[in-house]
């Protein structure tokens, strides 16, 4: 059970792309429907409620949409049934499942950090992953791959919750496949222009 709780939490922190503090303090109540996506039922948004707040002020709010395909590629709603079957299904065999936290330890009502980042470094290490990872390669991750898919950059900058843009920026590692797909999708359409006006410059 510990070990599906583990891979739920990571799985939704990538899949909504939070911190550590805003993936740790969800509760049940912390999901709700999309009145514009309702193929998610009742996980349409997810609903930070401890995002990084600026220095001296509350825990900033905002809420997260589940992001399904785009024109077929990608697409996070895979998170759906993940939560569903937690929720439904593993959680309550938790001897703490009876508090509001989604994520109940062994031995409390809520997960610590200290056992977050702990089990985190235990599965890297044993799948021989590399050592700079941390719990916010979910987040830089996330950000990288709905810029790949072709999701608008505000977009992006409102789901994971940054002030400005340069922020979201600093997070986007590209891969090379998408550095090559781009090139050709570029080159192709000069092309498919070229072929279009007989190839005469106007």
């Amino acid at each position: 059970m510990p070990a599906f709780r583990d891979a739920t939490l990571f799985k939704t922190a990538y899949a909504y792309g939070l911190r550590r503090r805003e993936t740790r303090m969800l509760d049940l109540v912390d999901f709700g429907p999309n009145p514009h996506a309702r193929m998610f039922g009742d996980f349409g948004v997810c609903y930070v409620r401890f995002g990084k707040a600026m220095k001296g002020s509350p825990p900033k709010r905002r809420s997260v949409l589940t992001v399904g395909p785009r024109d077929g590629v990608g697409g996070l709603d895979w998170i759906v049934e993940i939560l569903s079957q937690w929720i439904e299904e593993v959680r309550p065999a938790f001897a703490n499942a009876h508090g509001l936290a989604l994520w109940p330890s062994e031995r409390s009502l809520r997960i610590g950090f200290s056992q977050m980042n702990t089990r985190f470094a235990a599965y890297r290490d044993a799948l021989g992953l590399d050592q700079g990872l941390d719990f916010h390669s979910f987040r830089r991750s996330y950000v990288t791959h709905l810029i790949e898919d072709g999701w608008d950059p505000r977009f992006v900058q409102e789901q994971v919750g940054h002030e400005h843009a340069s922020t979201t920026s600093i997070y986007t590692c590209v891969s090379s496949d998408f550095r090559t797909r781009t090139l050709r999708k570029a080159m192709e359409s000069t092309v498919d222009a070229a072929l279009r006006t007989g190839g005469k410059s106007r």
